[in-house]
């Protein structure tokens, strides 16, 4: 289920909860938590049982239970088909958007298991597909509370979606090599560069800028203050900073720091939306 990862996921789940809801409801963010961390596990898993060939080939996934032999296919496929439907059965019980955020899921684990796995034998493009289910989980929250989408929304999704280039792109970066050697075509351009690590200084720019746009255009269901915008202002430089070192350095040094960058900017971008909320606005 890569536990750790789905809870990682389910985090911008539960954010996006937080952001769009106006009356907190204990019972409803337990569904959303439990019902998330088993349709991001499901979709995790499925990847495994598509990839089990390819893990062997890699050190770092070669101790997966596929790979290993703990778990045959048929037992993996049971187990996966079984929590993703339960998964979704609780998802949909989040009140009032419960049956959306639940489609939100299906569609999350289509894309991810259908779609960027087979992408990333096949061509770089997966990273793009792949950043669709991976900006989800916060829009998925938010339907989860206001059984709505609207514009506000779809600010969360885009900042979400903008940081899974920088990310991956840092991620394929440093795993070059073993993504190789196990068939994954990761890398934009083929090869590390000035293009990958260019693309990463663009969308890291555009995320900042889409982060801050809650405090010029004070939407109705989201908005910022003018602490908020400094904080996501000189969190967001700093994460382009890292980029911009990446671009120049074109090293792994350097792509691990993006790495690393980009494993903090997240939460913390959203906890500061979050607390601006409930404590300044």
């Amino acid at each position: 289920m890569k536990f750790r990862l789905s809870s990682t996921v389910v985090f911008s789940s539960a954010i996006g909860y937080l952001l769009g809801t106006d009356y907190f409801s204990f019972i409803d963010m337990s569904y959303l938590i439990i019902g998330g961390i088993l349709v991001t596990g499901s979709a995790n898993a499925f990847n495994q049982i598509l990839e089990k060939n390819h893990d062997k080939l890699m050190e770092r996934t070669a101790v997966r239970p596929l790979p290993m032999g703990n778990l045959s296919v048929n037992q993996a496929l049971v187990f996966t088909t079984l929590i993703g439907l339960i998964g979704l059965y609780v998802l949909s019980n989040v009140i009032p958007g419960g049956v959306k955020s639940c489609l939100f899921g299906l569609l999350s684990i289509f894309l991810y298991v259908l779609v960027y796995t087979p992408l990333k034998r096949i061509s770089p493009i997966a990273v793009f597909v792949g950043a669709f289910p991976g900006a989800i989980p916060i829009l998925l929250g938010w339907v989860a509370a206001t059984n709505d989408f609207g514009l506000a929304a779809g600010i969360l999704f885009a900042v979400q979606f903008c940081w899974q280039f920088p990310h991956f792109i840092a991620i394929s970066w440093v795993l070059d090599e073993e993504y190789k050697k196990a068939g994954f075509k990761m890398i934009y351009g083929g090869e590390k560069g000035k293009y990958p690590a260019g693309i990463a200084v663009m969308t890291s720019i555009l995320m900042t800028i889409i982060s801050t746009l809650p405090f010029f255009c004070n939407f109705k269901d989201l908005s910022l203050s003018i602490y908020a915008l400094v904080l996501l202002l000189i969190l967001g430089i700093w994460f382009t900073f890292r980029a911009i070192n990446m671009y120049h350095k074109c090293n792994d040094q350097s792509a691990k720091r993006l790495m690393l960058a980009s494993f903090i900017y997240l939460p913390l971008m959203q906890i500061v939306y979050v607390l601006d909320k409930f404590l300044i606005q």
